[in-house]
């Protein structure tokens, strides 16, 4: 039914509701290719890519937990770091002898702290001289305490 004073005939009266281009379809169908339009429309959000994986460190194995000995249980560790407070020394755990090291892995020898930062190569292992501690088994603060802050690590070679 017309409103009052509507006297139009054309597309879209309330009469004849877009009746001679087809509807809406019909007359978009005429200016417009559809069924490229269909093809290249996106059909939806694209889901986004976790690349959290990708970023994180690879896992190998969780550290050297199982292979540690906490700094607490040691007593002539506590006397050559007292600079350390008790809270810190829990945090702390050298590599047991015979830990291997991981290869490209970064240490230091809480026996020897003026040589620094390491990484270790293929085959090496912790000995009955060495105090190992990895970086990646401990925060950075801490590291940071042990080693200074920004002391790049060395290759080792035995």
């Amino acid at each position: 039914m017309p409103r009052q004073g509507q006297h139009d005939q054309s597309p879209g009266d309330g009469r004849k509701p877009f009746s001679d281009e087809g509807g809406p379809e019909g007359h978009h169908a005429q200016s417009h290719d559809v069924r490229r339009e269909e093809v290249t429309r996106a059909k939806g959000a694209e889901p986004e890519e976790d690349f959290t994986a990708d970023l994180a460190p690879a896992d190998t194995g969780g550290g050297h937990v199982d292979e540690s000995i906490p700094a607490t249980d040691d007593k002539g560790l506590q006397a050559r770091l007292p600079e350390l407070d008790s809270d810190e020394l829990k945090r702390l755990a050298t590599l047991a002898v015979g830990a291997r090291l991981d290869q490209g892995g970064t240490y230091v020898d809480l026996n020897d702290l003026g040589r620094g930062p390491f990484k270790a190569i293929g085959s090496q292992e912790a000995g009955p001289d060495n105090r190992y501690v990895a970086k990646r088994d401990i925060d950075h603060e801490l590291w940071d305490r042990l080693v200074g802050r920004d002391r790049p690590a060395e290759v080792e070679r035995p």
